[in-house]
Protein backbone atom coordinates (compact mmCIF):
# COMPACT_ATOMS: atom_id res chain seq x y z
CA UNK A 1 0.00 0.00 0.00
CA UNK A 2 2.64 2.41 0.77
CA UNK A 3 4.56 1.91 -2.24
CA UNK A 4 1.71 2.40 -4.01
CA UNK A 5 1.64 5.46 -2.78
CA UNK A 6 5.06 6.48 -2.95
CA UNK A 7 4.77 5.89 -6.75
CA UNK A 8 1.54 7.85 -7.06
CA UNK A 9 3.36 10.98 -5.79
CA UNK A 10 6.30 10.17 -7.72
CA UNK A 11 4.26 10.67 -10.84
CA UNK A 12 1.99 13.41 -9.62
CA UNK A 13 5.21 15.36 -9.02
CA UNK A 14 6.80 14.52 -12.32
CA UNK A 15 3.90 15.13 -14.35
CA UNK A 16 3.70 18.57 -12.43
CA UNK A 17 7.80 19.09 -13.54
CA UNK A 18 6.74 18.39 -16.92
CA UNK A 19 3.89 21.04 -16.91
CA UNK A 20 6.52 23.51 -15.72
CA UNK A 21 8.55 22.78 -18.05
CA UNK A 22 6.52 23.24 -20.67
CA UNK A 23 5.53 26.68 -19.54
CA UNK A 24 8.73 27.78 -19.36
CA UNK A 25 8.78 26.40 -23.27
CA UNK A 26 6.13 28.28 -24.12
CA UNK A 27 7.09 31.40 -22.63
CA UNK A 28 10.64 31.15 -24.18
CA UNK A 29 8.94 31.09 -27.73
CA UNK A 30 6.47 34.13 -26.86
CA UNK A 31 9.27 35.80 -25.69
CA UNK A 32 11.50 34.98 -29.26
CA UNK A 33 8.13 35.71 -31.56
CA UNK A 34 6.88 38.71 -29.28
CA UNK A 35 8.17 42.13 -30.71
CA UNK A 36 8.14 44.70 -28.03
CA UNK A 37 6.01 47.57 -27.88
CA UNK A 38 5.65 50.77 -26.20
CA UNK A 39 2.68 51.12 -24.00
CA UNK A 40 0.86 54.02 -22.56
CA UNK A 41 -1.77 53.94 -19.67
CA UNK A 42 -1.98 57.62 -20.42
CA UNK A 43 -5.03 59.88 -21.14
CA UNK A 44 -5.56 62.16 -24.85
CA UNK A 45 -7.48 65.05 -25.56
CA UNK A 46 -7.41 67.09 -28.09
CA UNK A 47 -5.91 71.04 -27.43
CA UNK A 48 -7.54 73.70 -29.20
CA UNK A 49 -3.91 76.11 -29.07
CA UNK A 50 -4.80 79.72 -30.00
CA UNK A 51 -2.42 82.58 -30.34
CA UNK A 52 -4.11 85.95 -28.43
CA UNK A 53 -2.25 89.30 -28.13
CA UNK A 54 -3.76 89.00 -24.40
CA UNK A 55 -6.52 87.60 -22.42
CA UNK A 56 -9.47 89.63 -22.09
CA UNK A 57 -10.73 90.20 -18.50
CA UNK A 58 -13.87 88.67 -16.99
CA UNK A 59 -16.54 89.04 -19.78
CA UNK A 60 -14.22 90.91 -22.71
CA UNK A 61 -13.47 90.04 -25.57
CA UNK A 62 -10.65 88.98 -27.72
CA UNK A 63 -10.01 87.58 -31.56
CA UNK A 64 -7.12 84.95 -31.88
CA UNK A 65 -4.54 85.17 -34.83
CA UNK A 66 -4.69 81.54 -34.78
CA UNK A 67 -6.25 78.43 -33.94
CA UNK A 68 -4.56 74.82 -34.41
CA UNK A 69 -6.32 71.48 -32.72
CA UNK A 70 -3.69 69.34 -32.07
CA UNK A 71 -3.82 65.85 -30.02
CA UNK A 72 -2.28 66.22 -26.89
CA UNK A 73 -1.72 64.38 -23.91
CA UNK A 74 0.17 60.90 -24.31
CA UNK A 75 -0.66 61.21 -27.67
CA UNK A 76 2.52 63.17 -28.43
CA UNK A 77 4.86 60.32 -26.57
CA UNK A 78 3.07 57.51 -28.70
CA UNK A 79 3.52 59.50 -31.60
CA UNK A 80 7.68 60.18 -31.01
CA UNK A 81 6.92 56.29 -30.36
CA UNK A 82 5.75 55.41 -33.70
CA UNK A 83 7.99 57.63 -35.39
CA UNK A 84 11.06 56.18 -33.73
CA UNK A 85 10.36 52.84 -35.38
CA UNK A 86 8.42 50.86 -32.49
CA UNK A 87 5.09 49.94 -32.12
CA UNK A 88 2.80 52.10 -30.04
CA UNK A 89 -0.12 51.21 -28.17
CA UNK A 90 -2.99 53.26 -26.04
CA UNK A 91 -4.21 51.48 -22.76
CA UNK A 92 -6.30 54.10 -21.50
CA UNK A 93 -9.78 55.37 -22.05
CA UNK A 94 -11.33 56.45 -24.84
CA UNK A 95 -14.92 58.06 -25.56
CA UNK A 96 -17.09 58.19 -28.28
CA UNK A 97 -17.72 62.27 -30.28
CA UNK A 98 -15.95 64.84 -32.34
CA UNK A 99 -12.75 64.74 -30.36
CA UNK A 100 -12.46 61.21 -30.08
CA UNK A 101 -12.92 61.08 -33.83
CA UNK A 102 -10.00 63.00 -33.93
CA UNK A 103 -8.67 60.99 -31.79
CA UNK A 104 -8.91 57.74 -33.51
CA UNK A 105 -8.44 59.09 -37.21
CA UNK A 106 -5.00 60.30 -35.49
CA UNK A 107 -4.12 56.63 -33.79
CA UNK A 108 -4.80 55.40 -37.85
CA UNK A 109 -2.42 57.74 -39.43
CA UNK A 110 -0.15 57.41 -37.42
CA UNK A 111 -0.15 53.82 -36.58
CA UNK A 112 -0.56 53.85 -32.92
CA UNK A 113 -2.73 50.85 -31.82
CA UNK A 114 -5.61 51.51 -29.52
CA UNK A 115 -5.54 48.48 -27.00
CA UNK A 116 -7.88 50.11 -24.35
CA UNK A 117 -11.54 50.21 -23.09
CA UNK A 118 -13.75 52.69 -24.81
CA UNK A 119 -17.14 54.33 -23.69
CA UNK A 120 -19.83 55.18 -25.75
CA UNK A 121 -21.73 57.26 -23.44
CA UNK A 122 -18.82 60.02 -23.20
CA UNK A 123 -16.57 61.99 -25.82
CA UNK A 124 -13.36 62.43 -25.13
CA UNK A 125 -12.20 66.02 -23.28
CA UNK A 126 -10.17 68.81 -24.64
CA UNK A 127 -8.06 71.54 -23.59
CA UNK A 128 -8.13 75.34 -24.60
CA UNK A 129 -4.68 76.82 -24.95
CA UNK A 130 -4.08 80.06 -24.87
CA UNK A 131 -0.60 81.52 -26.26
CA UNK A 132 -0.38 85.48 -25.44
CA UNK A 133 1.87 88.07 -26.75
CA UNK A 134 4.14 87.46 -23.71
CA UNK A 135 5.18 83.91 -24.48
CA UNK A 136 2.41 82.83 -21.54
CA UNK A 137 -0.12 80.11 -22.02
CA UNK A 138 -3.04 79.93 -20.16
CA UNK A 139 -5.19 76.25 -19.93
CA UNK A 140 -8.52 75.79 -19.70
CA UNK A 141 -10.00 72.17 -19.59
CA UNK A 142 -12.90 70.14 -20.30
CA UNK A 143 -12.50 66.44 -18.73
CA UNK A 144 -14.36 63.61 -21.03
CA UNK A 145 -13.53 59.40 -21.41
CA UNK A 146 -10.16 59.76 -20.58
CA UNK A 147 -10.43 60.86 -16.91
CA UNK A 148 -13.64 58.07 -16.32
CA UNK A 149 -11.09 55.11 -16.13
CA UNK A 150 -11.60 52.86 -12.87
CA UNK A 151 -9.62 50.34 -11.08
CA UNK A 152 -10.29 47.48 -13.66
CA UNK A 153 -9.17 50.02 -16.17
CA UNK A 154 -5.85 47.98 -16.70
CA UNK A 155 -6.96 44.33 -15.55
CA UNK A 156 -6.33 43.14 -19.24
CA UNK A 157 -2.93 44.40 -19.89
CA UNK A 158 -0.40 42.26 -19.84
CA UNK A 159 2.74 43.44 -20.83
CA UNK A 160 5.59 40.58 -22.42
CA UNK A 161 9.19 40.65 -22.89
CA UNK A 162 11.23 43.71 -23.28
CA UNK A 163 7.96 46.12 -23.22
CA UNK A 164 7.95 49.30 -22.15
CA UNK A 165 5.32 50.65 -20.12
CA UNK A 166 4.67 54.17 -19.92
CA UNK A 167 2.69 55.70 -17.36
CA UNK A 168 1.70 59.71 -17.19
CA UNK A 169 1.39 62.46 -14.31
CA UNK A 170 -1.97 62.95 -15.88
CA UNK A 171 -3.63 59.67 -15.36
CA UNK A 172 -2.81 60.25 -11.67
CA UNK A 173 -5.17 62.41 -10.44
CA UNK A 174 -9.01 61.09 -11.14
CA UNK A 175 -10.90 58.26 -11.20
CA UNK A 176 -8.58 55.97 -13.79
CA UNK A 177 -5.78 56.62 -11.05
CA UNK A 178 -7.62 53.65 -9.26
CA UNK A 179 -6.93 51.41 -12.46
CA UNK A 180 -2.98 52.86 -12.06
CA UNK A 181 -2.85 51.50 -8.72
CA UNK A 182 -4.06 48.11 -9.24
CA UNK A 183 -1.13 47.66 -11.89
CA UNK A 184 0.92 48.70 -9.96
CA UNK A 185 0.21 45.99 -7.23
CA UNK A 186 0.81 43.54 -10.42
CA UNK A 187 3.82 44.99 -11.79
CA UNK A 188 5.68 44.44 -7.99
CA UNK A 189 7.85 45.92 -6.40
CA UNK A 190 10.86 44.36 -7.68
CA UNK A 191 12.15 45.31 -11.49
CA UNK A 192 14.23 42.02 -11.98
CA UNK A 193 10.79 40.02 -11.87
CA UNK A 194 9.19 42.18 -14.42
CA UNK A 195 10.00 40.77 -18.17
CA UNK A 196 9.23 44.83 -19.34
CA UNK A 197 10.29 48.49 -18.16
CA UNK A 198 8.31 50.33 -16.40
CA UNK A 199 8.57 54.53 -16.94
CA UNK A 200 6.78 57.00 -15.15
CA UNK A 201 6.64 60.77 -16.26
CA UNK A 202 5.10 62.23 -13.70
CA UNK A 203 4.10 66.01 -14.47
CA UNK A 204 4.38 68.85 -12.39
CA UNK A 205 0.93 67.74 -10.75
CA UNK A 206 2.42 65.36 -9.04
CA UNK A 207 1.91 67.63 -6.07
CA UNK A 208 -1.48 66.89 -6.43
CA UNK A 209 -1.09 63.05 -6.10
CA UNK A 210 -2.64 61.43 -3.26
CA UNK A 211 -0.36 60.12 -0.44
CA UNK A 212 -1.18 56.47 -0.86
CA UNK A 213 -0.73 56.25 -4.65
CA UNK A 214 2.74 58.09 -4.18
CA UNK A 215 4.10 55.64 -2.39
CA UNK A 216 2.37 52.53 -4.38
CA UNK A 217 4.65 54.34 -7.33
CA UNK A 218 7.97 54.64 -5.64
CA UNK A 219 7.76 51.07 -4.37
CA UNK A 220 7.48 49.73 -7.59
CA UNK A 221 10.97 50.99 -8.96
CA UNK A 222 10.15 52.76 -12.22
CA UNK A 223 12.26 54.40 -14.23
CA UNK A 224 11.44 57.90 -13.32
CA UNK A 225 11.72 60.56 -16.40
CA UNK A 226 11.26 64.17 -15.02
CA UNK A 227 12.25 67.44 -15.86
CA UNK A 228 14.16 69.54 -13.35
CA UNK A 229 10.51 71.24 -11.89
CA UNK A 230 8.79 67.71 -11.56
CA UNK A 231 11.76 66.25 -9.97
CA UNK A 232 11.64 69.34 -7.23
CA UNK A 233 8.43 68.66 -6.72
CA UNK A 234 9.28 65.03 -6.05
CA UNK A 235 12.15 65.29 -4.19
CA UNK A 236 9.60 67.87 -2.01
CA UNK A 237 7.00 65.66 -1.63
CA UNK A 238 9.29 62.75 -0.24
CA UNK A 239 10.24 64.73 2.24
CA UNK A 240 14.18 65.20 0.72
CA UNK A 241 15.97 68.50 1.88
CA UNK A 242 18.18 70.37 -0.94
CA UNK A 243 20.45 72.88 -0.58
CA UNK A 244 19.42 75.49 -3.02
CA UNK A 245 22.40 77.94 -1.99
CA UNK A 246 24.23 78.18 -5.34
CA UNK A 247 21.35 77.13 -7.78
CA UNK A 248 21.51 77.86 -10.98
CA UNK A 249 23.78 80.57 -11.89
CA UNK A 250 25.64 80.67 -15.63
CA UNK A 251 28.68 80.03 -13.85
CA UNK A 252 28.82 75.86 -12.42
CA UNK A 253 26.13 75.86 -9.99
CA UNK A 254 23.41 74.48 -12.57
CA UNK A 255 25.98 71.59 -13.18
CA UNK A 256 26.32 70.82 -9.06
CA UNK A 257 22.53 71.40 -8.46
CA UNK A 258 21.34 69.18 -10.98
CA UNK A 259 24.15 66.26 -10.00
CA UNK A 260 22.69 66.90 -6.21
CA UNK A 261 19.00 67.11 -7.26
CA UNK A 262 19.62 63.28 -8.93
CA UNK A 263 21.90 61.97 -6.48
CA UNK A 264 19.72 62.86 -3.54
CA UNK A 265 16.21 62.10 -5.53
CA UNK A 266 18.11 58.63 -7.15
CA UNK A 267 19.16 57.14 -3.65
CA UNK A 268 15.87 57.85 -1.85
CA UNK A 269 14.19 56.39 -4.79
CA UNK A 270 16.20 53.51 -5.11
CA UNK A 271 15.64 53.47 -8.79
CA UNK A 272 16.74 55.26 -12.28
CA UNK A 273 16.51 58.37 -12.67
CA UNK A 274 16.61 61.01 -15.61
CA UNK A 275 16.11 64.50 -14.98
CA UNK A 276 15.82 66.79 -18.55
CA UNK A 277 17.30 70.09 -18.71
CA UNK A 278 16.74 71.53 -22.18
CA UNK A 279 19.69 72.53 -24.53
CA UNK A 280 21.64 71.03 -21.88
CA UNK A 281 20.58 67.64 -21.91
CA UNK A 282 19.45 65.23 -18.61
CA UNK A 283 21.10 64.33 -15.83
CA UNK A 284 20.77 60.54 -15.22
CA UNK A 285 21.00 58.31 -12.37
CA UNK A 286 21.10 54.30 -11.90
CA UNK A 287 20.62 52.68 -8.62
CA UNK A 288 24.21 52.59 -6.82
CA UNK A 289 26.12 54.42 -9.74
CA UNK A 290 27.39 57.83 -10.05
CA UNK A 291 25.12 60.75 -11.45
CA UNK A 292 25.80 60.73 -15.25
CA UNK A 293 25.65 64.28 -17.40
CA UNK A 294 24.23 63.00 -21.14
CA UNK A 295 24.83 66.32 -22.85
CA UNK A 296 22.26 67.71 -25.04
CA UNK A 297 22.39 69.16 -28.54
CA UNK A 298 21.33 73.06 -29.12
CA UNK A 299 19.56 74.23 -31.10
CA UNK A 300 17.44 76.94 -32.11
CA UNK A 301 13.80 75.68 -31.84
CA UNK A 302 10.58 76.88 -33.54
CA UNK A 303 8.07 75.28 -30.51
CA UNK A 304 5.88 76.57 -28.66
CA UNK A 305 4.82 73.77 -26.94
CA UNK A 306 7.64 71.49 -24.56
CA UNK A 307 9.72 68.70 -26.55
CA UNK A 308 9.49 66.85 -22.86
CA UNK A 309 6.49 64.00 -24.47
CA UNK A 310 9.15 63.58 -27.55
CA UNK A 311 12.09 63.14 -25.23
CA UNK A 312 10.24 60.25 -23.33
CA UNK A 313 9.00 58.96 -25.84
CA UNK A 314 11.85 58.42 -27.97
CA UNK A 315 13.82 57.44 -24.77
CA UNK A 316 10.74 54.35 -24.30
CA UNK A 317 11.55 53.41 -28.07
CA UNK A 318 15.25 53.03 -27.66
CA UNK A 319 14.76 50.83 -24.20
CA UNK A 320 12.05 48.64 -26.52
CA UNK A 321 15.01 48.52 -29.38
CA UNK A 322 17.29 47.26 -26.32
CA UNK A 323 20.05 50.01 -25.68
CA UNK A 324 21.22 50.92 -22.33
CA UNK A 325 19.46 53.39 -20.16
CA UNK A 326 22.39 56.36 -21.03
CA UNK A 327 22.60 55.61 -25.05
CA UNK A 328 18.52 55.47 -25.23
CA UNK A 329 18.49 59.59 -22.84
CA UNK A 330 21.43 60.61 -25.33
CA UNK A 331 19.48 59.62 -28.52
CA UNK A 332 16.72 60.99 -26.61
CA UNK A 333 18.65 64.03 -26.13
CA UNK A 334 18.92 63.90 -30.18
CA UNK A 335 15.65 63.13 -31.32
CA UNK A 336 14.40 66.24 -29.17
CA UNK A 337 16.59 68.95 -30.76
CA UNK A 338 15.06 67.82 -34.12
CA UNK A 339 12.34 67.93 -33.20
CA UNK A 340 11.97 71.51 -31.98
CA UNK A 341 13.57 72.52 -35.57
CA UNK A 342 10.02 71.28 -37.10
CA UNK A 343 7.48 71.89 -35.08
CA UNK A 344 4.10 72.21 -36.30
CA UNK A 345 1.96 74.93 -35.22
CA UNK A 346 4.40 74.74 -32.54
CA UNK A 347 3.95 70.81 -31.34
CA UNK A 348 7.47 69.64 -31.79
CA UNK A 349 7.91 66.42 -34.70
CA UNK A 350 9.80 64.17 -33.14
CA UNK A 351 12.15 62.31 -36.36
CA UNK A 352 13.16 59.07 -36.71
CA UNK A 353 15.09 56.57 -35.32
CA UNK A 354 17.89 56.73 -37.36
CA UNK A 355 18.26 60.82 -37.82
CA UNK A 356 17.98 60.48 -34.00
CA UNK A 357 21.21 58.14 -33.95
CA UNK A 358 23.06 60.04 -36.51
CA UNK A 359 23.51 63.08 -34.52
CA UNK A 360 23.36 61.03 -31.27
CA UNK A 361 26.90 59.40 -32.96
CA UNK A 362 26.37 56.15 -31.60
CA UNK A 363 26.62 53.12 -33.19
CA UNK A 364 23.16 52.24 -34.69
CA UNK A 365 24.38 48.52 -34.05
CA UNK A 366 25.05 48.85 -30.23
CA UNK A 367 22.09 47.56 -28.19
CA UNK A 368 22.57 45.35 -26.15
CA UNK A 369 20.63 46.15 -22.55
CA UNK A 370 18.37 43.45 -21.10
CA UNK A 371 14.86 44.70 -20.37
CA UNK A 372 15.33 42.83 -17.22
CA UNK A 373 18.18 45.03 -16.51
CA UNK A 374 16.36 47.69 -14.32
Amino acid sequence: MLGKLIARRKAEAEEELRRHEEEERNREREAKDHTPSVISLGQVWVDIMMDVDSLPASGGFTVADAAHPAIGGSYRVLDAVSRMGVPAEHAGVIGNGVWASMIRKAYEEDGIVHVGPSRLDVDSGFRLVFHDGDGRKTFVAHYGAEARGDEHTFDTLEPGAGDVVHISGNTLLDHTAAGIDEFMDRAGSDPRKRPYHLVINPTNTLKLVNDHLLEDLVLARPIWSCNRQEATTLAERLGIALDEGDTLTVGGGFDKAMNALCDALGNTLRAPLIVRAGARGAWVREPGGDVLHVEGYPTKGVHTRSAGSCHTGAMCAMLAKGWSLADAVNIANAAASIAIQRSHAGVPVCPSADEAIQLAGVDPESPSESPSSH
